[in-house]
């Protein structure tokens, strides 16, 4: 791969391998860190602790600059401290991951060790804390969220509607097989971190190559590609409320279905054992060996799956399930094209439409990258459009501002695009662009200039130039 530069000892407190004993170099040989294009492509194996322990000495430097950025943002954007989240993800978490997966928290906590070996301490209620932030803030908070404040809080809207995605397979694609395209949306300060290609060599389960951010265990941002022949990918439930404490974080339910399931009833079964509502999804999943494809939405209460081995799923974020969407849910967008929801369940059905039968890697990539509005009938980059851009939004159309992020030029939307093809999953590969999916630069500087009702971020937005697709199989 061109342009990859070797970090196997760049980390951020500068330590190096001569700081480290026998055994952490040991581990560490057996790891790999390579920076392309905008990610940090990162290699782990072995037993839970020692891969996580490559995992946080190698990717110390982001982890410490990311976790800046969220303690900052996290105040600004909920009133509450990093830290009350992190204290509750121990507090609520920590004892049900020590119960149903404990080689996970002793992966948390050899993330912890290789941080502090790397100069960046750390504990492993800070990881318990750093993999459920979205969880907490997003799902949990609006549950709670009035007990801590005088005023009416509307803590629902911290969860947010994320990403858009398709499978194919059979006849609407080129050869026949299952082909995956998934992009992310989210806001800005945070998407900037979610340039990690985590491969996980376990000494138990399945190999798993996931996009993710350092310091994680779970792709949550959820684009796999697993050793048990399974392909994965979701787009957030928008407007959803339902969560349980008591049951399994959503974080580590992904995490052992990928890594231990073979089949996508297998996949599924273990997505619904201890389903505490968060982080709930619209799963599109395909198993390269059957060629067969899924759509999976898992709400609380209420699920829904359909299957085939000939056509196309699409996820717009709002569910298909009358159930989930009435009774789960407020304020889906369903069928109002001024919403980003409306006009990509509109806009979806098109480009797969137009492209059907000939479906791959390029095809692919071109849909991902799809800016036509179709409230406006016309290229327009905006919030509408399958690649997202709120930045570029002032939001005229918008008459809902309970809806996702109506608020003109909101620093958000696209900050990556991943395809892989049966072909390629087969050999745990994919094609990944970091930035927007379309290739548009985000210049934070300007942005702000133009925008300076955003300063509250400044210090924290990063820039984000063109970047190409990357092929990564090796």
């Amino acid at each position: 791969m061109s342009n990859a530069t070797s970090n196997t000892a760049a980390v951020a407190g500068g330590a190096g391998l001569e700081d480290l004993n026998a055994q952490e170099r040991a581990w560490l040989a057996k790891a790999s860190r390579n920076d392309i294009n905008g990610w940090v492509h990162l290699k782990t194996r072995g037993a839970p602790f020692e891969r996580g322990f490559q995992h946080g000495f190698l990717a110390a430097r982001e982890y410490a600059e990311a976790l800046r950025v969220y303690k900052a943002m996290t105040l600004q954007t909920i009133g509450m401290d990093y830290s009350f989240f992190v204290e509750a993800a121990a507090k609520y978490h920590g004892p049900i991951i020590e119960r149903v997966a404990p080689d996970l928290l002793e992966e948390m906590r050899g993330i912890a060790a290789g941080l502090t070996k790397a100069g960046v301490p750390s504990s492993l209620a800070d990881i318990i804390g750093w993999n459920a932030y979205e969880e907490l803030t997003g799902y949990w908070w609006p549950t709670v969220a009035q007990n801590y404040a005088s005023a009416p809080v509307t803590a629902g809207s911290q969860a947010k509607s994320h990403c858009s995605a398709f499978i194919a397979t059979g006849s609407s694609t080129t050869d026949g097989r299952i082909v995956l395209g998934h992009e992310s949306f989210t806001e800005f300060w945070n998407g900037q971190y979610m340039n990690t290609i985590l491969d996980i060599e376990p000494d138990d389960g399945h190999r798993m190559v996931m996009q993710s951010c350092p310091g994680w265990i779970a792709s949550m941002t959820d684009f796999w590609v697993t050793g048990g022949g399974l392909v994965v990918a979701e787009t957030t439930i928008v407007g959803y409320s339902g969560y349980d404490i008591q049951k399994v974080p959503e974080y580590i339910r992904a995490r052992r279905a990928c890594q231990r399931a073979s089949t996508i009833d297998e996949w599924i079964a273990l997505m619904d054992a201890g389903n505490n509502g968060g982080y709930a999804n619209m799963w599109l999943v395909g198993d390269i060996n059957t060629n067969e494809i899924a759509k999976y939405e898992q709400g609380l209460t209420y699920q829904n799956l359909a299957k085939k081995k000939h056509g196309w799923f699409y996820g717009d974020n709002a569910p298909d399930d009358p159930r989930i969407r009435n009774l789960e849910c407020t304020d889906v967008g369903y069928s109002d094209i001024r919403q980003q929801t409306g006009a990509r369940r509109m806009r979806w059905p098109q480009v797969l439409e137009q492209y059907d039968g000939r479906i791959d890697t390029s095809a692919g990539q071109a849909m991902l990258a799809d800016t036509f509005d179709v409230y406006l009938m016309r290229i327009n980059p905006c919030s509408r459009t399958i690649c997202a851009h709120y930045d570029t939004d002032p939001m005229e159309y918008a008459s809902d501002p309970n809806a996702v992020w109506n608020v003109p030029y909101f620093p958000g939307g696209s900050v990556d695009g991943k395809v892989t093809t049966a072909a390629l999953a087969s050999k745990l590969g994919l094609c990944a662009r970091f930035g927007r999916a379309d290739g548009a630069p985000f210049d934070a500087d300007e942005f702000l200039r133009i925008h300076p009702q955003w300063n509250w971020q400044e210090g924290y937005l990063a820039s984000r130039p063109h970047q190409p697709w990357t092929l990564f199989n090796e």
